[in-house]
């Protein structure tokens, strides 16, 4: 199913067409996404031009690892927090030597949920040149809603940027 904007264009397809107008390279950091996000962008022609690297880092330790969010950061506000949602786009840019990062991180369901941290608390992030932005996320539906949602969420971030 296509998802389709206001202006009829879905938003991976206008991103796209954004990055390539400005000659960005575009990259992804995602966990309960697990992907969802370069996918769209993929499957956009063209999409070889703008995305050369993404990054599933489902856990702590591959957040760590590939896109250097801090130990402390998650020990002190857990990975669904706005501070590792930063950290993510943050890394992401830096480890693909990207224009633009998104980021993904939240809790899907249907278990894991606390009343301070409940299912469907999602964090998307955007980093442009180093400077980044942020969107807390309050979703609702089925593990898969809650996981696109965010997804389209992460894009129509994205495309703020342009605006």
């Amino acid at each position: 199913m296509k998802r389709k904007e206001n202006c009829g264009e879905a938003a991976e397809e206008r991103l796209v067409e954004e990055l390539l107008k400005r000659n960005w390279l575009v990259t992804t950091v995602e966990s309960c996404t697990g992907g969802m996000v370069s996918s769209r962008i993929v499957n956009v022609p063209g999409a070889s031009e703008v995305l050369r690297e993404a990054y599933v880092t489902y856990c702590d330790e591959a957040k760590m690892k590939l896109v250097g969010v801090r130990k402390e950061t998650l020990e002190k506000y857990t990975a669904v927090s706005a501070r590792t949602a930063e950290e993510m786009a943050l890394g992401g840019l830096a480890a693909a030597e990207a224009d633009m990062a998104l980021s993904v991180t939240g809790l899907a369901g249907p278990g894991g949920g606390t009343k301070e941290r409940p299912v469907g608390l999602v964090y998307v992030g955007c980093a442009i040149h180093g400077q980044t932005f942020v969107r807390e996320l309050h979703l609702s539906g089925s593990r898969q809603a809650i996981r696109e949602q965010a997804a389209e969420e992460a894009l129509r971030l994205a495309l703020t940027a342009f605006a």
